[in-house]
Parts: C-alpha cells; structure tokens; sequence
C-alpha cells in the first residue's frame, strides 16, 4: 500500500511548496521509491485553462490533455514522472462532480454536505491509481486559514485515521520573517500557524522553514518545542543559487531523512544524487554565456512562462554556457523599426513564445521579421510560429495577411480549428462555445521530413509533442509560404494541420504549433531547445 505525505503552507503564500515537494519526491526517488506527487487547488475553476497568466501563471499541459497548476512542471521536472489529469484537482472540479451526481439521483434522497460528500471526492482523488507506487505526495494549495481549503484540509484528516498514522506524514511549510529594525528572525508565525493547522485535527510531523537567514539552532528547539515536533524535523529552508540546487540543499538539512524516520524507516544509505551534482556543476561552472530575447506579453509575471524559462536554462546546460534572458514587452516594439533593433541587436537568439490575444501582436511579428532578416536564430513557440506564418506570408507581398483570432481579416493565414482527430474520435469546437477544455489539448504525435533540419534535430522522422491551442497555419497558404523559403516540414499523420515550420537557408529557423517546454527536463534537455542554444552559441562567436 502507498504511504501518504501531505504537504500544508502556512503564514503566506508562494513559500515554495511545490518546489519543496517535487524535491522531496526526487530525493526518495533517488533512495529508489517509486512516487507521484499531486495537487489539491482550492480555487472554484474547474481548472487553470481560463485563468490569466497575471493572476495564475503558466497553465501545465499533460499528455492525457489536463490543463494543470505550473506546481506540476516542477513534479515532472525534477521526478522525469509524467504528470496526468488525475494529478490535479480544484474545488471547481469537486463541487462539479458531485453536483453532477447529485443531478443524476446518485445520492438516493440524502443530504449532499461537505463532509461526507466532498471530504469523501477528495480522499478518492487522493487514492485514486496508487497500487504501484511507494509514495504519495499530495500538496494542498493555499495557506492555512483559508476558507477555501477547509475542506482539503479535513479530508486529509480522515484520511490521516483511515489509512493509519504509520503510513501518512504531515509536512508544513512556513515562513521565519527576519525583522531588520529588531536584528531578529521571529518564530511567532509559525506557532500560530501551526497551532491553527493542530486546532483542524492535523499536527505536522516535519516542519519546512523557509527563512532569508541561517536558523539558528536555539531558533530551531523553539521551534520544536512549541510546535510539538523533534527537534530534527524542523528542516531549514534558504534560498539557492538555482532550483537545481534545492534537492541537495533540502538533504543536506535532512528533509528525506526526517520524513522517512516519521513513517518509522531507516533512511539507511543516502540518495544517490549524482546527475543533480552533475547539473548543478554545469550551471555553476559554465564555459561560456549566450543572451536569449524573449518577445512575449506578459512580462511582469515571471511564472508566466515558467516551463519556458526553464527549457532555456535545460538547453543551457545541454551546452554548458549560461543563458540570460532578456523578458521583451512585444508592445513596444510596435513604435518603430529602431527600437527593435536596439532591442534585438545585442541578442544571440530571439524566441516568440505562445499567447492569446492581439495585443502585442505585431511586435512579435517585428521580431521574427528581424530575426529572419538579420540571420539571428529564431524559435517560435505556438502563436510564435503563426506569427512567423504571418510574417512570411506579408514578405510574400500579402500585406493583409493575419489570423481570424484578431478578427476578420482577407486573408486568414492563421484560422480556427472547428475539427480535430483524438484518440477517442473527431472532436469539434463551435466558435461561440465554452472557452474552457475547448482547445486541441495534450499530446499529439507528428511526422518530420526525413532531410529537414528538425528531423535532424530530433534523431526521428515521428514525434509527439503537447499542444494547448484553437488556432492552425491555414494549409491553404502552404505553397505561397514555401515560394518564400519558409518549408512546412512538420505535419500530423493525416497531413491536416501544420506542426513545423523552417528555413533551411537561416542559420536556425524554427517554429512549432505545440509547445515543446513542457517535456524538457534538466537531466533531459529538448533537443529543439538544446538545438536552439546551440544556434545561438554560434551566433555570440560571429557578434
């Protein structure tokens, strides 16, 4: 049977739970257990796939098309475990599930309540599919003391009874402020926010203290003391150099060792950790350094484009340079052609990431048209590649060339999906329909062109990579597009919907309809990322 750690944050928000968790799920990992962390949200969204980006963060696409919490890039990223639709659920998704039961008569005549109806969805959703698994990771989202994650909270509770204290732990993260005017870290927070935790039947086993200085050890025996927990288990938490750097950090305090000696397991021999020594070393000795521009529209969101940003330091650590990224706002370089160049001179590569709306719209377009003018390397991502559609279509004399996701237009080098091929059968999409789950979601295989630059980068004629997207290159345009130099060389099997677009005669061209930073990994780069660093390297020797 899976053994249950229930990770809770207290005092505030964004402590680095779900770092805290996918490291801890690494570190077992590494001890040879087999893990699965999940999340619980308890926001009313049915999922993340409508929220902004200024308000949420990225949204995290899996395999089986789940619009997911970013938390879950982090999982995959440090277990290399593929992230699946019954790893995340929200309230939204709770209350709709049994609101739809209830509908149907499933629950004969009673009384739907929180406890037992909702508290009993959740414990479900936590059970669900863990016969082969050692551990079970479940992060509660929120802090503690929220209205919203009651329920979750004593749900985990039961379950705390149901499944015996020997095979669950509790682990709460907090915050130790340090007060400058007092010269003071202050451990004040975290009792009450311990004590509120205790006061709703769950009493931490292990507590994480994320702090912005060292915890001394009189501050760690209060801690203890007042908590109700060893000593031992009360595991500091700094901040690192790089994320890649928290697993062994969180060893080093003796997180995987307390957690396990919770469960009553002899941690027995250390972890072996060595490719996270091996990436670590590379990030922390680089051999040289390139500057990616980045030409988006949600700048001010650094968790916007968070599996982004980390494919290009994976794609650094491919090439053992350092990559610093330059976050561009697209709205400004719709003023004119000096300030894109001003911008995008000093840059070793450019890349247009995905994105819905037009506001910006032709700011990335300024960008792929520097980018292809100036032979710099470009990789366009999603709405990256059909602004490079755009772009090459306009150079071939289309002045009206556009995508019916910014209104009408004459000429829709970019359209609408209204249908698409899954496994399950043709799915259809109505343009006044529901936003939400609507989109062409998860992973879909595509076929290469055997002499494209793309196959050589893959090592394969047949990929399968993650879309999240409603818009497709329209195929009609294809060969007005390739007269120009630009070559459809990706397509799905039945040759219906564009995947990749090159130019074979550019120093490095690319773009792609899905989005390939989901499954790139520190100890697994993408090659198209890899590939891409590797371009851009080139690109800093000839500056």
């Amino acid at each position: 049977m899976a053994r249950y750690i229930f990770i809770t944050g207290g005092v505030v928000s964004s402590l680095g739970k779900g770092l805290m968790a996918a490291s801890l799920a690494a570190l077992l990992q590494a001890r040879g257990y087999r893990v699965r962390i999940r999340k619980f949200d308890p926001y009313l969204n049915v999922d993340p796939g409508t929220m902004s980006p200024h308000q949420h963060g990225e949204v995290y696409v899996t395999d089986d098309g789940a619009e997911t919490d970013l938390d879950l890039g982090h999982y995959e990223r440090f277990t290399g475990v593929a992230s699946r639709q019954s790893d995340n659920v929200t309230s939204g998704r709770i209350y709709q599930t049994i609101i739809t039961r209830e509908r149907r008569g499933d629950y004969l005549g009673a009384t739907v309540q929180v406890i037992p109806h909702v508290t009993d969805a959740i414990k479900a959703f936590a059970q669900a599919d863990t016969a082969d698994l050692d551990f079970v990771l479940c992060e509660i989202g929120g802090t503690v003391g929220d209205i919203e994650s009651l329920p979750f909270i004593e749900a985990i509770r039961q379950l705390r009874n149901d499944l015996g204290r020997g095979n669950t732990v509790s682990i709460h993260v907090t915050l130790v402020p340090y007060i400058s005017a007092a010269g003071e870290l202050k451990t004040k927070p975290t009792q009450h926010s311990v004590r509120e935790l205790a006061a709703l039947g769950v009493q931490p086993d292990v507590l994480v203290c994320r702090s912005e200085r060292e915890l001394p050890a009189s501050d760690r025996a209060k801690i203890a003391q007042f908590c109700n927990v060893p000593t031992a288990a009360v595991i500091p938490a700094l901040d690192a150099k790089s994320i890649y750097a928290v697993p062994m950090q969180y060893h080093r305090e003796g997180l995987d060792s307390e957690v396990l000696r919770a469960f009553g397991i002899d941690p027995g021999e250390p972890p072996a950790l060595d490719r996270w020594e091996d990436i670590t070393r590379r990030l922390n000795n680089p051999e040289g350094e390139v500057t990616i521009g980045v030409v988006g529209k949600y700048m001010g969101v650094p968790d916007a484009y968070k599996s982004l940003h980390e494919a290009l330091v994976h794609g650094g650590i491919a090439n053992k340079v350092k990559v610093n990224i330059r976050w561009l706002d697209a709205e400004v370089f719709e003023q004119d052609e000096e300030v894109v160049a001003a911008q995008l001179e000093p840059m070793n590569g450019i890349l247009v990431p995905g994105g819905f709306g037009e506001r910006g719209s032709e700011g990335k377009i300024a960008g792929v048209r520097f980018a292809r003018e100036r032979g710099v390397p470009f990789f366009g991502i999603c709405l990256g590649m059909q602004m490079a559609c755009v772009d090459a279509a306009r150079s071939q004399g289309i002045a009206n060339a556009s995508t019916t996701e910014f209104g009408p237009t004459e000429e829709p080098v970019v359209g609408m999906i209204t249908e698409w091929m899954t496994p399950e059968g043709i799915q259809k999409r109505e343009a006044g329909g529901d936003m939400g789950g609507t989109m062409r979601l998860g992973a879909y295989p595509a076929r290469l062109s055997g002499n494209s630059v793309v196959a050589s980068i893959y090592g394969s004629n047949d990929i399968s990579e993650r879309h999240r997207h409603r818009y497709e290159v329209n195929t009609h345009y294809k060969d007005v597009l390739e007269s120009g130099g630009l070559v459809f060389s990706g397509m799905s099997p039945d040759g219906a919907l564009p995947e990749i677009v090159e130019r074979p005669d550019h120093p490095w061209f690319v773009g792609v309809q899905f989005h390939p930073e989901l499954k790139s990994k520190p100890f697994e780069p993408h090659p198209l990322f890899a590939s891409f660093i590797e371009a851009a390297v080139k690109q800093s020797r000839l500056v």
